[in-house]
């Protein structure tokens, strides 16, 4: 009995020692960023107008390069339209004409390239 009764005090206490030795609490936060990009490439540069389901954007379209097939395009607010994660209708206009028009899936943290 008494060497029972030792171990479970024993166990006790090294628990309460263990628990004790952290400094401090820490949140960690790790992940994709809940945001998705659309951006659109062309021969010249040129202003488009992209209309994501009711939504419509005034951007600019990056000059695609035919030596950097698979370069990345540096994302800023004239070239790329900022979304959620999901399913959307997508049309380009230029100057009024439809060029492009297609339902897209964006995943967290995409960066999607269209060529036009």
């Amino acid at each position: 009995m008494k060497k029972t009764l030792f171990s479970i005090m024993i166990a006790l206490t090294s628990t309460l020692l263990l628990n004790d030795c952290g400094v401090g609490t820490y949140s960690v936060t790790s992940g994709k960023s809940d945001v998705a990009g659309i951006s659109f490439t062309s021969a010249k540069a040129m202003d488009i107008t992209v209309i994501i389901e009711e939504s419509s954007y005034e951007i600019s379209t990056v000059k695609d390069k035919a030596y950097k097939a698979d370069r990345k395009i540096k994302e800023t607010a004239n070239n790329t339209i900022r979304i959620k994660p999901g399913t959307y209708n997508v049309k380009v206009l230029v100057e009024g004409t439809e060029i492009f028009a297609k339902k897209l899936f964006l995943s967290a943290s995409e960066h999607h390239i269209i060529e036009l």
